[in-house]
């Protein structure tokens, strides 16, 4: 919400879902200056991908965003005409409940869905919403048959190509648990992609440095271990059914970002922690992996 108040990039959704806040809270080591470029990273990179998969598939496809949160990218991509078939998000029933809640008060995020939708009446309860093209479901990603059940429940096709996306998610489950996430996921679809956002180098000391600080704001990365490099993210995929891996940090997903707009970013506020701002965008990643039967 600030790096968007600030002008890093433009959503005019995220103000219905988060409240501005009066000041700046720095996350782990010292990075509330750092924080805006990190996310600017993050947010194009990861969107970079998507829409390259809506293109492939000229939206004749299916997004499921895992532990989605207050995230907007539905209206996002209502706004660019860049729907895919339908947009599942799935969160644990408390989070789903708070965005629905969001949603039905607020009418610039209920009319867009309202505008999307088509055939029968829109269902919604306190843990589901349920439309033609936009559909969230509370759901516990540690256990994928339950999640089948309830996709399927909300008119998930096995059979479109789709395209699951998770952001510092698979981090918070056991490698077991997230190795079993993955593995449905190959084995459900026939055509599907990958899109996994999370940190990496975890086992130098500037990334042992980050644990600690997480630790003692009670947060427990469990699946830190799969963190330790590039080469162990691509493992995971590949050891759990994908054909294709790919694994880059985000300094370089920074440096492949359209150079004109981040000159433009770096000039909107002065970063004299340039350093710092390497080591840590060096300690996430963007991993994709796809398994494709119809070379799309």
């Amino acid at each position: 919400r600030f790096a968007v108040s600030v002008g890093y990039w433009e959503d005019p959704y995220i103000q219905y879902f988060v409240r501005q806040a009066k000041e700046r809270k720095a996350p782990e080591i010292n990075r509330g200056k750092l924080a805006p470029e990190c996310y600017y990273a993050r947010v194009h990179g990861v969107s970079y991908l998507i829409k390259a998969f809506l293109k492939k598939t000229e939206c004749n496809c299916q997004i499921v965003n895992l532990g989605a949160g207050m995230d907007t990218l539905f209206w996002r991509l209502k706004d660019e005409n860049l729907l895919p078939r339908k947009y599942f998000e799935v969160d644990f029933p408390m989070i789903v409940a708070r965005k629905i809640h969001n949603i039905k008060s607020k009418p610039p995020l209920s009319k867009p869905i309202m505008e999307s939708h088509s055939g029968d009446s829109l269902l919604i309860d306190s843990h589901s919403l349920d439309s033609s093209r936009y559909s969230i479901v509370g759901a516990d990603l540690r256990f994928s048959s339950d999640l089948e059940e309830k996709l399927k429940k909300h008119n998930l096709d096995i059979h479109l190509p789709t395209l699951l996306v998770a952001e510092c998610v698979l981090v918070y489950m056991t490698p077991q648990q997230s190795a079993n996430l993955l593995k449905w996921a190959a084995s459900t679809f026939p055509v599907v992609m990958f899109i996994n956002y999370e940190q990496v180098n975890m086992t130098d000391r500037f990334g042992q440095i980050m644990i600690e600080n997480l630790q003692r704001r009670q947060c427990n990365l469990a699946g830190v271990e799969v963190c330790r490099s590039l080469d162990s993210q691509r493992e995971r995929l590949l050891l759990n059914g994908w054909e294709t891996a790919r694994a880059i940090d985000m300094m370089k997903v920074y440096s492949f970002l359209p150079q004109a707009d981040v000159k433009r970013i770096e000039g909107l506020e002065f970063l004299d922690e340039k350093e710092l701002f390497e080591q840590l965008m060096q300690h996430y990643c963007i991993c994709w992996a796809s398994k494709d039967s119809s070379n799309l």
